[in-house]
């Protein structure tokens, strides 16, 4: 009798294997957009030693990306520097291309700025334990799913069930792969691929809003295990949209994110 799967991804170091946890809610034979991002977040922050901040996270989800086959991934440091790098990443199936990333990354090192540096202040979110549990139970299929069993949802203001926008906390509850705490940048991008299906306005029913791409932009380390968004999503009359959130942590703004949506009648 096959074993429940307790991370994201099985690896032998060569191959990734996406397990049930990384089902998404459109297709069951397909992986949620997050724990794609965060598997490459992590090839990202392995490419090379150095103390480095990513700073830009660009991720595109140009095929569906299969569950249970297993995928490589290749990284390449396309612009080394002292000060500023760029790393690329692309994750195939038998060959294929089905994501890639790339990232901006800074070196990480202390910087005295004054008390009055940061006046564009967003307002704080309410603090996670404030936040109303919601575990969500729509899905394409009747098994394990990312967005119902690898997440804890615990709600600000809004709701999985009301449409339009709202200011959630994710928690991240297994790991990306076994025996490996996800980083905070890991967390962050499994996390922000909720924006668009935390905030829609559109009847899951009736309409596909999917992100063909996600990019955080981050100003410094997210700590902890809870990511803050406080999201809305936008829709064009020509099939296209945008989701966005502003990014927390329990600490304050860490950053945004965004995601280009195809918008289209089931």
């Amino acid at each position: 009798m096959p074993t429940e799967p307790t991370a994201l991804f099985d690896t032998d170091g060569r191959h990734w294997v996406p397990t049930a946890l990384s089902r998404g809610p459109w297709d069951p034979r397909h992986c949620h957009g997050g724990p794609v991002a965060a598997l490459l977040a992590r090839a990202v922050e392995h490419a090379d030693a150095g103390a480095w901040q990513v700073a830009r996270l660009s991720v595109e989800l140009t095929r569906p990306v299969p569950v249970g086959r297993p995928l490589t991934l290749d990284t390449d440091l396309e612009r080394p520097g002292r000060k500023v790098s760029l790393v690329a990443g692309v994750l195939r199936d038998a060959g294929t291309e089905v994501a890639r990333v790339r990232a901006l990354r800074v070196r990480a090192e202390a910087v005295a700025l004054p008390d009055d540096a940061n006046l564009a202040v967003d307002p704080p979110m309410a603090p996670v334990s404030a936040g109303r549990v919601e575990r969500v139970t729509f899905s394409a299929g009747d098994g394990t799913a990312f967005h119902r069993d690898a997440c804890e949802h615990r709600f600000a203001a809004g709701s999985w069930s009301d449409p339009g926008p709202v200011e959630v906390w994710v928690r991240l509850e297994v790991p990306v792969i076994d025996g490996e705490a996800p980083s905070g940048v890991q967390r962050v991008a499994a996390a922000a691929d909720f924006g668009n299906g935390v905030s829609g306005s559109l009847p899951f029913e009736h309409y596909l809003y999917i992100n063909p791409d996600l990019t955080v932009h981050l100003l410094r380390p997210p700590v902890g295990e809870w990511v803050g968004m406080r999201t809305g999503s936008y829709y064009g009359p020509v099939g296209s949209g945008l989701a966005e959130s502003a990014l927390f942590d329990e600490h304050g703004r860490i950053g945004r994110s965004c995601q280009s949506l195809f918008v289209d009648a089931r």
